[in-house]
């Protein structure tokens, strides 16, 4: 278990939590904006404005260049970078990904960031990048588990030093508590990606980044990205901080806080200024082709976007604005696991390109894994897609199906209002049909999940998982007569006939033994909704 990672609210697998550093607490989800000790766009003693709480560089940049060098081991990171909070120092695996080679050993970096009082920092690991062969990926990846071994050994033996200088009256000095990352390997083999978190979490690593992943992301590989993800975290101790490297656009924050990741870190509101390039919550705009600024962020409120391509310090600007509009979204993922309605947010976000939506696809292939980190208590469920009917919440209600036991006979029809001409008080039970979910007893109308918000015409999909639902829960009950009294939709899909097969199925539009259906069901009307029987016409 995690000493330093207090989890504070949970939705789905994503999660706010408390980071304990050497220089503050940092809230997360957040965003590490990446800092170039060469190059400042905006100073990184501006960062807190946008809603910074911990800052990234690039402890090897540092270490490489002699003045750089001498300042930071002279007066430490914090003041070389200009930021009293948090910061973590990457080591060079980058370029080492970039250009084959680094100039530093593995034991001299970890030394380096300790001297330098990096906040977390990180081993020289191999960056496996998508594709490669996987002989070569798990050779890669051996010598990245040797060197996370010596780097866990060194920072250990570091710390115990510490606790006996401590105890014998000595004030600790700069990099005795420094947090230590674990980046986990493997390339695209998931396998491998596996066996990295299980290595890794066996080391007790404060931070466990998911590393080479930027390549995925860059390509719009989302669906694979979904894949190496949950493939971490199903082997990852569910305690740690997850880092997720490289990965900077607000388009896919969502998607992957709920997969469990906490950190990320990115460049890209700077280097996409450079580029001109306008960055949103649902994809990127040349800067040059915007015709208005569909932002109020306070770089918006203040220009047009004529002005904003005419002004001198663009780039600047542009970086500004990507910044503010990245902290948006995070304080949005935020709010939504408050208020239990990540999954709603994932949704809406996957919709905004094809590629995201191949993600959701796939993150909904991990729903078992989902519905185990999900609470089981949140607000209302909202249906926003067909995709909806794969949510955790839909899995868990029919894994409890076996919880209801009926006897009797039991009524299955719309939740508010129906025209078959049956009366609930002829039966013994009475259950309420709603997709996605099935038949749920009408007791438990008010409670969730059953108070969803769905749409008036479910998709195929939804109604083939409620109907799913409703024949095992009848198979579950063999001593109960069901009838189900369905609306006016024409279904004819495989599912419903095997519905028929198992209980009497009612139109809610025709006559019964128990007479006509427009003169005899009042009871079961709604009084003063003319509007319910549209509403629910459709199941």
């Amino acid at each position: 278990m995690s000493r330093i990672f207090e989890i504070i609210e949970k939705d789905a697998a994503g999660r706010i939590g408390r980071l304990k550093t050497p220089h503050g607490i940092v809230e997360t989800p957040t965003v590490m904006p990446v800092i170039n000790p060469n190059l400042r766009i905006i100073d990184p003693s501006e960062m807190r404005e946008f809603g910074a709480e911990i800052l990234i560089t690039n402890s090897y940049i540092i270490y490489s260049k002699p003045e750089l060098k001498e300042k930071a081991l002279q007066n430490g990171l914090h003041e070389l970078i200009g930021f009293d909070g948090p910061i973590m120092t990457d080591s060079g695996s980058f370029q080492l990904s970039v250009y084959g080679d680094v100039n530093v050993e593995n034991h001299e970096i970890i030394a380096f960031e300790q001297a330098i009082g990096t906040d977390i920092g990180v081993p020289l690991d191999i960056p496996t990048g998508p594709d490669v062969r996987y002989e070569q990926a798990a050779d890669e990846l051996k010598t990245t588990n040797e060197r996370l071994t010596e780097a866990r050994r060194l920072v250990e033996e570091r710390r115990n030093k510490a606790a006996g200088n401590v105890a014998a009256g000595l004030e600790k000095i700069r990099g005795d508590d420094m947090l230590l990352a674990g980046p986990i390997q493997g390339s695209t083999h998931l396998d491998l990606r596996a066996k990295s978190a299980a290595f890794v979490s066996g080391l007790d690593f404060d931070v466990c980044p998911i590393g080479a992943v930027v390549p995925l992301m860059e390509s719009y590989r989302y669906e694979e990205l979904v894949n190496v993800i949950a493939a971490v975290k199903k082997n990852l101790d569910p305690t740690v901080p997850v880092h997720l490297f490289g990965a900077g656009h607000p388009m896919m924050f969502a998607l992957a806080v709920a997969l469990g990741c906490d950190l990320f870190d990115s460049a890209a509101y700077a280097l996409y200024a450079k580029g001109g390039r306008y960055i949103t919550e649902n994809g990127t705009y040349q800067a040059d082709r915007l015709k208005y600024l569909p932002c109020t962020c306070p770089v918006c409120s203040v220009n047009t976007a004529e002005s904003l391509q005419k002004a001198a310090n663009k780039e600047e600007l542009l970086a500004r604005h990507n910044l503010y509009v990245t902290f948006q979204e995070i304080r949005r993922i935020k709010q939504a696991i408050h208020d239990g309605k990540l999954m709603e947010l994932v949704e809406l976000r996957c919709h905004s390109h094809p590629q995201m939506m191949g993600a959701l696809s796939a993150l909904y292939q991990h729903s078992e894994w989902l519905e185990t980190c999900d609470p089981a208590v949140k607000s209302t469920f909202f249906e926003c897609s067909a995709e909806s009917g794969k949510r955790p919440e839909v899995l868990r209600y029919s894994k409890r199906l076996e919880r209801l036991t009926l006897f009797g006979n039991v009524l299955i029809r719309p939740q508010k209002y129906h025209k078959s001409g049956l009366k609930d008080s002829d039966f013994d039970s009475i259950l309420y049909f709603k997709p996605p979910f099935g038949a749920y007893p009408s007791e438990m109308d008010e409670n969730y999940p059953f108070n969803a918000e769905i749409q008036n015409t479910p998709s195929i999909g939804s109604l083939e998982t409620a109907l799913s639902n409703t024949i095992e829960l009848i198979r579950l009950n063999p001593d109960a007569k069901f009838t189900f009294v369905k609306g006016k939709r024409a279904f004819d899909s495989v599912v419903f006939s095997e519905l028929e097969k198992v209980c009497a199925v009612i139109s809610g539009n025709e006559k019964t033994e128990y007479g006509d259906a427009e003169n005899e069901n009042a009871e079961n009307e709604v009084p003063g909704n003319e509007e319910a029987d549209n509403e629910n016409a459709e199941f």
